[in-house]
């Protein structure tokens, strides 16, 4: 257990380093405190018991906090919230080396708030008390704020108070659900009590009508988070006006808190309602594939399509998850994970040709294959992982999500709701096509074609000049900027060729998620029989006297 809260008090420690420390010394440190905390992880994860065995939280410790009100410093770890930790804080060191030429003004804060927002992110991933992962999940907004507010671009601050009322007023949503879960908990037992296992094994006991405002509220928290059309708003305009350290912990990290919230409260807390809605999310999630994929063939901004298109990506991602089969969770929690590779590195890619060309315009900007050959072979790669194409890491959570989708009809042996199927797998199937089409027309624009330069730019050029606007940069990647991409290359590749180990770690986790669902489905189609019975006879006495 010391292994994790290292993991996240040391980016706490380094942070306070920094402020004290002189403004020189800030990127190395950060740096240093990032790889640590990495470590101390990556330590964990080796001895961690159960990815063969797929144990529920086998290593779990924390002393009591407020015990008054139930509430410990307990965290632990399963092998899906094992998996985004590790996510998480190996996408660290690679922002903030990324962030090296990038940032040049209040160094000492960006660091500072950036290395906090990732211990956030980490503490909510490891909690096992309800309140604990509130207090992460909410510690999120304050240095996610800062970071767009202050660094970003000419709409920064816009995007920053939007970003904030967004996921503020939702989570008061998620925060009410779980407290009065515990309320409900406290009059069953006596004793307040916030461990997450003790509060689902509470509210499954639940009437069906208080589980469908339970998972509804829960559901309206995490899906601003996610974001869920039509809750999604906020976020394309964050991450065009983000730095690219922040769109790459947004998009990898952060948003992942709303999928994995979904995961671990939403649904195992209020299956019956989880069975009731699940159309509804999944019409949602239908919905975002088709129009976030729509809206992007009229994107000019390379940031923002990338921004539109995880809008696109994590709709199927919620898909698979309420298809409310083993199927379908497994591919959701798969691309959860590789979803934050292939998409955090986009966005890398797109802040190296924004240093030197300022401008994320692709109709000024393309063709930049004859300028930077190296760029441009990451770039296509990482857009091929992103739409999926078969030996990549991409291809396999998305064939699982529209699997389990495809097969999502009630099966009276296993128990689990079928009211999806194949039409929703077409469907989506065709969003997916959009994706590949619009992602691939961008690198035709930016990547391909007659090289388009920027004026300012294009002068320089004419001059004999081999540097970029930003004359500490090379005009195509140097060895620092290829070391940070070298990994999440070589991530995607072996997730793409040998996904099997993590699939076998994820499976059990997930088909425990959906455990209480044959038994919660049962009611809700008794109740729907016996309120169709006693509405039936009612009805037809109705339609005889209205005939006399």
């Amino acid at each position: 257990m010391e292994l994790i809260w290292l993991s996240i008090i040391v980016p706490l420690i380094t942070a306070c380093v920094i402020a004290v420390g002189p403004s020189k010394n800030a990127r190395t440190t950060a740096f240093v405190g990032s790889l640590l905390s990495l470590a101390a992880l990556t330590l964990f994860a080796w001895n961690f018991p159960a990815w063969k065995n797929g144990q529920h939280f086998p290593m779990v410790a924390g002393a009591d906090w407020v015990s008054g009100a139930g509430v410990s410093l307990s965290v632990g770890f399963d092998t899906v919230s094992l998996l985004l930790a590790l996510l998480t804080a190996f996408l660290m060191p690679l922002c903030i080396a990324g962030s090296f030429t990038a940032i040049n003004d209040r160094v000492k804060e960006f660091y500072g708030w950036f290395l906090v927002l990732g211990s956030s992110i980490l503490l909510a991933f490891a909690a096992r008390d309800a309140i604990l992962f509130y207090i992460g999940y909410e510690f999120t907004l304050v240095p996610m704020t800062l970071i767009v507010a202050i660094y970003g671009g000419t709409e920064r601050r816009i995007a920053a108070i939007k970003m904030f009322l967004y996921t503020f007023l939702g989570s008061m949503f998620m925060l009410a659900a779980l407290l009065y879960v515990g309320w409900e908990h406290r009059l069953a037992s006596g004793a307040w009590n916030f461990d997450i296992d003790a509060l689902t094994a509470t509210a499954v006991r639940l009437p069906i009508a208080t589980q469908y405002w339970l998972f509804a509220a829960l559901m309206i928290g995490f899906a601003v988070k996610v974001p869920l059309f039509p809750l999604h708003t906020w976020l394309p305009l964050a991450h065009d006006q983000a730095p690219t350290a922040g769109s790459v912990i947004l998009a990898s990290a952060l948003l992942k808190l709303g999928t994995y919230g979904n995961y671990r409260f939403a649904l195992p807390m209020a299956p019956a309602g989880g069975a009731e809605l699940m159309n509804v999310v999944a019409v949602l999630s239908i919905i975002a594939i088709i129009y976030a994929s729509l809206i992007c063939w009229v994107q000019t901004d390379a940031k923002k399509l990338i921004a539109y298109s995880s809008v696109s990506h994590l709709g199927l991602c919620m898909l698979g998850l309420f298809a409310l089969n083993p199927i379908g969770a497994e591919g959701a929690v798969f691309y959860m994970v590789n979803h934050g590779i292939s998409t955090g590195a986009l966005f890398l890619c797109v802040g190296m040709f924004y240093e030197r060309y300022h401008t994320k315009d692709t109709d000024v900007l393309g063709g930049l294959a004859k300028r930077m050959p190296v760029w441009a072979c990451f770039m296509v790669f990482f857009t091929l992982a992103s739409i999926g194409l078969p030996g990549l890491n991409g291809f396999v959570g998305e064939f699982l999500c529209l699997g389990g989708t495809f097969i999502a009809e009630h099966d009276s042996q296993t128990g689990y709701p079928g009211v999806l199927g194949p039409w929703y797998a077409v469907v989506a199937g065709l969003g997916l096509i959009f994706a590949a089409m619009y992602l691939l027309i961008l690198l035709g624009k930016i990547v391909w074609g007659p090289l388009r330069e920027p004026a300012s730019h294009a002068s320089h050029a004419s001059h004999g000049e081999t540097h970029s606007a930003s004359s500490t940069l090379p005009i195509d990647l140097g060895f620092r900027e290829i070391a940070i991409l070298m990994p999440l290359a070589i991530s995607c590749l072996w997730l793409g060729l040998q996904p099997k180990p993590m699939l076998d770690a994820i499976r059990p986790c997930a088909e425990r998620m959906l455990v209480n669902y044959p038994a919660q489905v049962e009611r809700v189609l008794a109740e729907s029989a016996a309120t169709a019975q006693v509405t039936a006879p009612i009805t037809s006495s109705e339609t005889s006297s209205n005939s006399q």
